[in-house]
């Protein structure tokens, strides 16, 4: 028997127990399916939290408290170690582009009958230089509005839309934020899902003046701020930038040589290799956890075709009698097992593909389809379909034509 007469004989023996044969392939098609799905999903997640990082500049430094210095401690359980002063005074630095601190917590807004909680974020007009925002509407507040700690207020798309009625224009508009009145004066471009989900619009920028003054006067160090954003000239400046800032504040803070820094500097450039390691290993761990299902699927392949040998072993011992070599019969029952790990994997190659985009539509959640992805499964289904394909096989071709032919 020749390749394409055993592929011939198992499709027609296939076709006899069409249900059986498509139970069969279910495990295959599910596991298919399920690796392209998480596949997707992972390299989708990561190229999101890339572009994320990447978009808030390859030249950026974040300057934070350290997480374990000091009593004091803000919303974030971070000590407040760093100042409006500290930010001033690394903006003077030569090789230092723009400087944007940071100091934020929950507000009610209010618009007449309409209320919304969502996000202050005080900073200075330098966030929109290291943001790189064009602006929707408006524009950003200046460094006058910062001086004088002005009451206006930059809302996201989020925001807006939560406040004031479809195609209504905010510009002008007076809102109120835990009781004070503030005048609306731009609208952000939109920033789309931040990290675990975050909406990044769903924020309001205000003079960081204003925010310290007006929303930051209880429990908290005095001018404090939540973190620094440090925008160095170019990428090449970042370790001299940053050896600079740890120099000033360590003196600024009055450490000794053998006090540790009460701050910690974040590289934006080694944050993005880290978030792409662990997002490429997560996207890794969730194939394998997809995978198992590939080898239930296959050991209910082997599982059938014990129950196919055993229903056929007149039909063996019949073969064998009228010259069918041992090596014959093993092909036949191999091939038998191939199709139906390899039907089930283009199924579920298609269920995958189909999978991956509903996932995107509903969940909003971006996914790569990789075509080594769909390769890879591919070719674990047909390595599934030889190995536990084998035993039933090799079983097949020792049978007995004698006691075969016997078998009732």
């Amino acid at each position: 028997m020749n390749l394409y007469a055993a592929l011939t004989v198992a499709w027609r023996s296939l076709l006899t127990n069409k249900m059986r044969s498509i139970l069969t392939m279910l495990g295959i098609i599910i596991g298919v399916a399920a690796v392209i799905i998480m596949i997707s999903i992972g390299q989708g997640a990561s190229a999101q939290v890339t572009s994320r990082i990447a978009s808030m500049g390859s030249n950026l430094l974040q300057v934070r408290p350290a997480a374990s210095f000091g009593a004091v401690r803000g919303a974030g359980g971070e000590a407040n170690t760093l100042t409006l002063d500290d930010a001033r005074a690394i903006g003077e630095l030569p090789l230092v582009q723009n400087v944007a601190p940071e100091a934020s917590r929950q507000v009610t807004a209010s618009f007449g009958s309409r209320t919304w909680t969502t996000t202050v974020n005080g900073t200075t007009a330098g966030m929109q230089a290291i943001k790189g925002w064009q602006m929707t509407a408006g524009a950003f507040f200046s460094n006058d509005d910062v001086d004088r700690a002005a009451l206006v207020a930059v809302l996201g798309p989020t925001v807006v839309a939560n406040l004031f009625p479809s195609g209504f224009n905010p510009i002008g508009a007076s809102i109120i934020l835990n009781n004070l009145q503030f005048t609306v004066i731009g609208v952000l471009p939109s920033q789309g899902g931040g990290f675990g989900g975050m909406d990044q619009d769903d924020i309001i920028y205000i003079p960081i003046t204003t925010a310290q003054r007006r929303f930051l006067g209880h429990g908290v160090v005095p001018n404090s701020v939540r973190m620094i954003n440090v925008q160095a000239q170019d990428t090449t400046s970042l370790t001299a930038v940053q050896e600079e800032i740890t120099s000033l504040l360590r003196q600024r803070h009055h450490l000794g040589a053998n006090q540790d820094d009460d701050f910690r500097i974040q590289d934006m450039t080694a944050i993005l290799d880290t978030v792409a390691a662990t997002t490429g290993s997560m996207t890794l761990l969730l194939a394998g956890i997809a995978a198992v299902s590939l080898l239930v699927g296959g050991i209910g392949i082997m599982n059938i075709m014990l129950v196919s040998v055993t229903e056929r072993t007149r039909e063996i011992g019949i073969r064998m009698a009228v010259g069918a070599t041992r090596g014959a019969i093993l092909t036949q029952f191999l091939v038998e097992a191939m199709i139906l790990s390899l039907v089930g994997g283009l199924i579920g190659v298609a269920g995958g593909v189909l999978g991956s985009r509903v996932v995107a539509m509903l969940a909003k959640w971006p996914t790569i389809l990789n075509p080594m992805a769909i390769l890879l499964a591919m070719g674990f289904a047909a390595l599934v379909g030889i190995f536990f394909g084998y035993y039933p096989a090799r079983k097949a071709a020792n049978a007995d034509p004698i006691e075969a032919l016997r078998f009732e």
